[in-house]
C-alpha cells in the first residue's frame, strides 16, 4: 500500500519530467539544425574592408526587411559618427506613417570586434545586446551599401541620397537574390523626392 500511495506517484513524476526534458532537448536540437540549414543558404561574404572615415555620415534607407523596431517608419536615415571612446555613434531616425508624421529616433553604438575586419561590425541599441552589421556590398565612392547579418532576416539597402538610381537598385536586388535572400518580404522605404 505504501508503494502505491507514496512511491509510485513520485516515480511517475520523475518519469514524466525526464520525458519532457528529452522532448525539449529533441526540439531544441531540431530547431538548431533548421536554423543552421537556413543560415547556410545566405552568402554573408563582406567587402574586403571599410574606410570608416568615409562611411561615417548620413545614409538613407532605400529598402529593408520588416522589423518591429522600424514598423511603419518612412524617411528613415542612419547617421554614423565617432564617439570619444572609439566606438561609433548610431542615430537612426524615421517618421511614423508619412514623411510629415511624428519623428522617431533611436540612438545606439557600434563596435568593430576585429580591427582587421572593418566590414563586420556589432551594433547595439540596448545595453550590451549587440547584433551583426555586415557590409555586404559597398560602392567604391561610398554612395550606396548593402547591409546584412548572420541571419537571413536582416537586410538593408542604403544610399547617400534619398533616391537611388534604378539600375543600381536593381543590381543590388539581383545580387541579394544570388546571395540567397528572400526578397518577397522587402519593403521599399518612402523618402523625400
Amino acid at each position: 500500500m505504501y508503494f502505491i500511495r507514496y512511491l509510485l506517484p513520485n516515480i511517475l513524476v520523475v518519469m514524466i519530467k525526464r520525458s519532457l526534458l528529452l522532448i525539449g532537448l529533441t526540439l531544441l536540437i531540431l530547431l538548431s539544425c533548421s536554423k543552421t540549414n537556413t543560415m547556410e543558404k545566405i552568402d554573408t561574404t563582406t567587402v574586403e574592408s571599410v574606410d570608416l572615415n568615409r562611411y561615417l555620415g548620413t545614409w538613407y534607407e532605400i529598402a529593408r526587411f520588416p522589423h518591429s523596431f522600424e514598423k511603419g517608419l518612412v524617411g528613415v536615415t542612419a547617421n554614423y559618427s565617432f564617439r570619444k571612446d572609439g566606438k561609433i555613434r548610431v542615430l537612426n531616425q524615421g517618421y511614423k506613417g508619412t514623411l510629415d508624421g511624428k519623428l522617431s529616433t533611436a540612438e545606439g553604438k557600434a563596435k568593430i570586434p576585429d580591427p582587421d575586419d572593418t566590414s563586420r561590425l556589432k551594433v547595439s541599441f540596448f545595453l550590451f545586446f549587440y547584433g551583426d552589421y555586415f557590409v555586404l556590398e559597398l560602392d567604391e565612392n561610398y554612395q550606396w551599401a548593402m547591409i546584412g547579418s548572420s541571419s537571413p532576416n536582416y537586410f538593408w539597402i542604403l544610399s547617400r541620397t534619398p533616391q537611388m538610381d534604378p539600375e543600381v537598385y536593381q543590381m543590388l536586388l539581383d545580387n541579394a537574390e544570388k546571395r540567397g535572400y528572400n526578397l518577397g518580404q522587402l519593403i521599399e522605404v518612402d523618402q523625400p523626392k
